[in-house]
């Protein structure tokens, strides 16, 4: 929106409709930080990027950095960020049980990034009916350059966790959250005198220790970033301490005290109890059609079918159900390159005869390199012992 006349408005009246307009667009918290350089984030963030931490996301580099951190060059004029929360937290949580993958709670439903956009428009036309003009204003996601939880801390919106979640009262870390760079002049909240005292429950929960400090994730060793983001093979020491998340990863915030009592979101958009755990070995064998007749809509589609089936191998890997075997033999012989290498670690980690015998079968026909690696190394950890010559 073009930025307008020089708002007159009771600034206390001006709030009221901010925080109305938030509700009315369906955000559970809205809070107002100031639109000054975020120079100490940005040293923070620039220093994570040089120390490898970010690695894997190549998307998040300097320029972006800079760039997010300077809402000015964001939006000229800026005087103003509306920090906004959405409650994501299902009322009900199903157990997995059996071969069954977990994920994470924030994808079991729509994709937050379409809906949350829309909703942030809604916000600004609303507001600008309100004040009778246009007014500046630019919206972002987690998608958009913007370092979203500084925005929210500054804000008092939340504080930082140890796990490097925004932490809420009332909501806990169950939180989408979104932004709004405006010129309207609104005064800033405070910062939540609040932090995490000498809790640090998340740091050992980490099944694959990429909380390396307080406040400090290695993205490299993050399970929701093994199961969404990369795109390659997962590193062999990571697999088993994945367990059977297939999408993502709740563990860090599902040990947080401050979650224990989080108020549950009554939002439609969220709490699809058939996205809670999926059958593994149906998730395996899924067409490319079948795979968008499931999930189209949902954030899950950004992994892609290869990226899930890859998962769903490690998965059923560290379920070491037998019964996974044949689904697993089949992916071996005909399954795309990255998906057979998981197949073949899974076989070896499940072990026993059938396991090993299908390794053995297909291992003089594979013709790719690493899934012939990936073949050879699952024999050795298998529990019977077979020749390779």
């Amino acid at each position: 929106m073009n930025a307008g006349p020089h708002i007159s408005v009771d600034p206390a009246q001006l709030r009221h409709w901010v925080d109305e307009a938030a509700t009315n667009a369906g955000f559970d918290l809205v809070a107002v930080a100031s639109a000054e350089d975020f120079a100490s984030e940005r040293e923070e963030a620039l220093r994570r990027i040089d120390d490898g931490l970010m690695d894997g996301l190549p998307w998040f580099n300097a320029q972006r950095v800079q760039r997010g951190t300077d809402p000015e060059t964001l939006l000229p004029g800026a005087r103003s960020i509306i920090s906004l929360g959405w409650n994501y937290y299902p009322a009900e949580d199903p157990p997995a049980s059996g071969a069954q993958g977990l994920i994470a709670r924030y994808a079991r439903g729509r994709d937050y990034h379409r809906v949350m956009k829309r909703r942030m428009r809604r916000m600004v036309l609303d507001l600008a009916e309100r004040l009778g003009e246009q007014f500046a204003a630019r919206w972002y996601v987690d998608d958009g350059p913007m370092l979203d939880r500084a925005a929210a801390a500054r804000a008092g919106l939340g504080w930082f966790g140890k796990n490097g979640n925004i932490l809420n009262p009332t909501y806990g870390s169950w939180l989408l959250l979104g932004q709004i760079i405006t010129d309207l002049p609104l005064a800033a909240d405070p910062p939540l005198a609040k932090t995490c005292g000498q809790c640090s429950r998340c740091l050992p929960a980490c099944p694959t220790d990429a909380i390396v400090a307080p406040y400090v994730v290695d993205n490299r060793r993050c399970i929701s970033y093994l199961t969404i983001e990369h795109k390659g093979a997962i590193p062999i020491e990571l697999r088993a301490p994945m367990g059977n998340w297939v999408f993502g990863c709740d563990i860090c915030q599902e040990v947080c005290p401050v979650n224990r009592k989080a108020k549950a979101t009554r939002d439609p958009n969220f709490g699809r109890t058939d996205l809670a755990a999926v059958d593994l070995v149906e998730l395996l064998e899924m067409t490319e059609e079948q795979f968008r007749e499931r999930f189209a809509g949902t954030p899950i589609m950004r992994a892609k079918r290869v990226g899930m089936q890859r998962n769903a191998c490690v998965a059923l890997g560290n379920s070491g159900d037998t019964a996974a075997v044949p689904a697993l033999a089949r992916a071996l012989r005909s399954a795309p390159p990255l998906v057979r290498a998981h197949a073949a670690w899974a076989l070896g980690r499940i072990g026993g005869p059938a396991a090993c015998s299908a390794l053995v079968d297909v291992v003089a026909k594979e013709t790719d390199a690493e899934v012939i690696a990936e073949i050879r190394q699952a024999l050795g950890a298998g529990e019977a012992a077979y020749s390779l010559s």
